[in-house]
């Protein structure tokens, strides 16, 4: 009887503190982030979690629980500004490398094409920039590889993920091997994220073939009791009698996720499916009421849970297991750099990027030199992996790189109820050998305004990197006398002016994202206006042509969220310069002034700015706006000339496709205040107001000519309030502007795409 009574206590005991728990997460997109909640309940109620396995989504929190990472601390990376910016393919402002931006253009649709040694052509689809997402894998999951010496049992939980092979039709069982590669393979949404390489197989998101890896979990662990936790949005109690529009709008993500099916987790299986319907798979703002959604589904089940697992842990225990773990082969320092899919003079290249020539790089020296090496554009694959070599007792930086994305195709402009409306082409071609080249070219065409550029860039790398422009610009302008849909311009003036521009400049950067260049110039403007408002149209116009040399200093700092229309971020600039050319003046049929030849001109100025947007609100953000400049410009032959070439502020959008006479001066300070009212995603209603303060103003004398006095008003209002939508083609704005100038005092302007253009010459 002993010993019956013994092997009864025994099998009792085994059942009771020997069941084991297996977990498995479903893929869903966004949704998936409501398993975050469900790790918060079963941590709370002491739930023991012995397995855990991940699809998609899925995959990445199971990862993240499997890592040592606790249920608060998933949930903390998962609210941060930063998970925003992964997810959505965002460089965080301090990693976006000012120094190396090109100019801010129109452009809205950007093809990039490969032609390779057979010169055949490969043209790659826009995809989410997973530049932030993969380095923030690498310093999320990295150490916990290295710790489990990248076998999946060994690491805090055991884990299981799935990766689909499109190839071979298959799901591949991921059981070992680089844990960062492993999330960033389960996640690899077709025609959203790049595959990946994982043992010579590219892969996409595991959901195409197996979104709830129920049976990976069985036949791997066999564990006593399965939760399963299900977001995707591919269940149905009855199949639809009509496919109705709203359905047919979902079927591109339904091909991504495999049935989820409930029945798989047998008898003593809990199935928990979270209340998501008004959630979209693709929408990772609401982040908090995701993780609560999760979190009430399981606690809704948590009766049933306790009911099928009778062991617990105890906080205090799982804590500790927690750090220790954690604490292993934690990294300090990379020893090498290790770098493949280039030449040796390309190796190079990157290395002196990365700043390679030091001994040992510290997480954050790698972190700066990676994303420096991502702005420069010119690679279509860079791919990070952090290993650790046993025989040398140290972590290398590997990257795998595909520099084979030579040609950029930008497309854009903008339409609009005024006739400003133009179209916008850039092309760009870049290589890479010991430096990095870039050659470029963009065209606007439209009535209003039409521009070329040309131009060659030379990025070196090192300690001391710097790049080298040099770059020919040609503009073109031509205001006249029209109407709006809604308002008419009145009073305008006909001016016809065209810059040319070739320009040499040197860049550093300085302090990470500030840039210091010096640029030296040749410059010709041409002018053609009428001298006075009353002309007709068989009068000549007068000409005036001034051509010279401009040399400047600049020091500039921008993080801006969006080239225009921007709600975060700042802008700081400082440019000191100096400017001499002759002026030519050709007088036309109504002018009493003289012909005039080499005229010499020459002034010193400076010019400040600083933009700088707070977030007051989750809905309202103020921002503020502060230009000055500091000129000792004197005027030229005629009062028109002068007029046209002195220096303008531009407080408002629209305010480069206007001739505004009350908004020029030789000296001024135009200040402004920004209000944004964000009610929805994507839609932006804007108020602002700007005030322009003159130091000195232009005045007409008799025949024609300029002088210069004090201003008759020491303040000019500007003004706008309207609405911005951001499309996918660019902004939609539709606004009402107001401008304390006789040339142009109030305008609706409805337009959609970029309101931006070439640089003029003198700007």
């Amino acid at each position: 009887m002993k010993h019956y009574l013994f092997l009864f206590l025994f099998f009792i005991s085994s059942t009771v503190f020997g069941q084991k728990v297996g977990l498995v997460l479903s893929g869903g997109g966004a949704k998936g982030l409501a398993h975050i909640g469900l790790l918060k309940a079963l941590e709370e109620n002491n739930i023991p979690i012995d397995y855990v396995a991940g699809t998609s989504m899925g995959g990445i929190v199971a990862a993240m629980y499997a890592a040592g990472y606790s249920p608060s601390q998933i949930e903390y990376v998962a609210t941060s500004p930063d998970f925003q910016n992964w997810v959505n393919g965002r460089l965080k402002s301090d990693y976006k490398l000012f120094y190396q931006n090109k100019p801010d253009n129109p452009s809205f649709i950007t093809a990039r094409i490969a032609v390779d040694t057979a010169f055949q052509v490969k043209l790659q689809a826009n995809l989410i920039n997973d530049v932030p997402l993969n380095f923030a894998l690498l310093e999320l999951l990295s150490q916990a590889s290295a710790s489990a010496k990248y076998d999946f049992d060994s690491l805090f939980v055991p884990f299981r993920c799935v990766v689909s092979d499109i190839l071979s039709q298959e799901p591949i069982i991921l059981k070992k091997g680089n844990l960062t590669d492993a999330v960033r393979g389960t996640m690899s949404v077709p025609f959203v994220y790049r595959p990946i390489k994982i043992d010579n197989k590219y892969v996409f998101d595991g959901g195409v073939y197996n979104n709830f890896p129920v049976n990976v979990v069985k036949e791997d662990f066999n564990p006593d009791v399965l939760i399963g936790c299900n977001v995707s949005s591919k269940v149905y109690n009855d199949y639809p009698k009509e496919i109705d529009e709203r359905l047919m709008s979902r079927f591109a993500v339904f091909l991504f996720l495999s049935k989820s099916d409930s029945t798989q987790l047998g008898q003593n299986g809990v199935y928990i499916q979270p209340d998501l319907k008004e959630f979209s798979v693709t929408n990772f703002e609401p982040v908090a009421a995701l993780i609560q959604r999760g979190y009430e589904a399981a606690m809704k089940n948590m009766p049933t849970i306790k009911a099928r697992i009778s062991n617990r842990t105890t906080a205090d225990g799982l804590e500790a297991r927690r750090a220790a773990f954690r604490k292993k082969n934690k990294i300090s320092f990379i020893q090498d750099v290790v770098i493949s899919g280039v030449n040796s003079k390309q190796r190079s290249y990157i290395k002196d990027v990365l700043g390679k020539s030091a001994k040992e790089l510290s997480m954050s020296d790698l972190k700066k030199g990676y994303y420096k090496l991502m702005a420069d554009d010119i690679f279509e694959t860079v791919y990070p992996r952090i290993e650790y070599d046993s025989t040398k007792k140290a972590y290398d930086f590997h990257l795998g790189i595909k520099p084979d994305r030579n040609f950029k195709i930008d497309f854009g402009g903008n339409l609009a109820t005024r006739p400003i409306s133009n179209i916008f082409l850039g092309l760009q071609y870049n290589f890479v050998n010991r430096e990095a080249y870039t050659l470029c070219a963009n065209f606007y065409s439209g009535r209003f305004y039409e521009s070329m550029q040309l131009g060659s860039r030379i990025d070196i790398g090192g300690h001391f990197p710097s790049f080298v422009e040099l770059d020919y610009t040609y503009n073109h302008w031509n205001y006249f006398r029209t109407s709006e849909i809604f308002v008419e311009d009145l009073n305008t003036v006909p001016l016809d002016q065209s810059d040319k521009k070739l320009a040499l400049r040197v860049g550093f950067p300085y302090k990470g994202n500030t840039r210091l260049v010096f640029e030296g110039a040749l410059f010709r403007n041409f002018d053609k206006f009428s001298p006075t408002e009353n002309f007709s149209t068989t009068d000549i116009l007068d000409q005036t042509k001034f051509e010279g040399q401009k040399y400047s200093f600049t020091i500039e700092r921008k993080t801006f969220n969006r080239k225009q229309y921007p709600t975060q971020g700042s802008w700081t600039y400082l440019s000191v310069g100096y400017v001499n050319g002759s002026e030519d003046f050709s007088p036309g049929s109504v002018s009493t002034v003289p012909t005039v030849n080499n005229k010499f001109q020459e002034w010193l100025f400076m010019r400040a700015i600083s933009e700088r947007y707070f977030k007051i609100s989750k809905r309202y953000t103020l921002g503020y706006a502060l230009e000055g400049l500091l000129s000792n410009q004197s005027t030229l032959t005629t009062y028109r000339g002068s007029l046209i070439e002195q220096p303008v502020a531009y407080p408002i959008q629209d305010s480069r496709s206007l001739f505004l006479t009350n908004f020029r001066s030789y000296n001024y300070i135009n200040t402004g205040i920004r209000n944004v009212f964000t009610f929805r995603r994507n839609l932006d209603f804007r108020v602002e107001a700007y005030g322009f303060i003159p130091f000195d103003q232009l005045q007409e004398k008799n025949n024609q000519q300029a002088f210069i006095t004090d201003p008759s008003q020491y303040f000019r209002l500007a003004a706008t309030a309207g609405a911005v939508y951001r499309s996918f083609i660019g902004p939609i704005g539709l606004s009402v502007n107001y401008y304390d100038d006789p040339q142009k005092r109030w305008g609706v302007l409805l337009h959609l795409g970029f309101l931006l253009y070439n640089k003029k010459s003198l700007e």
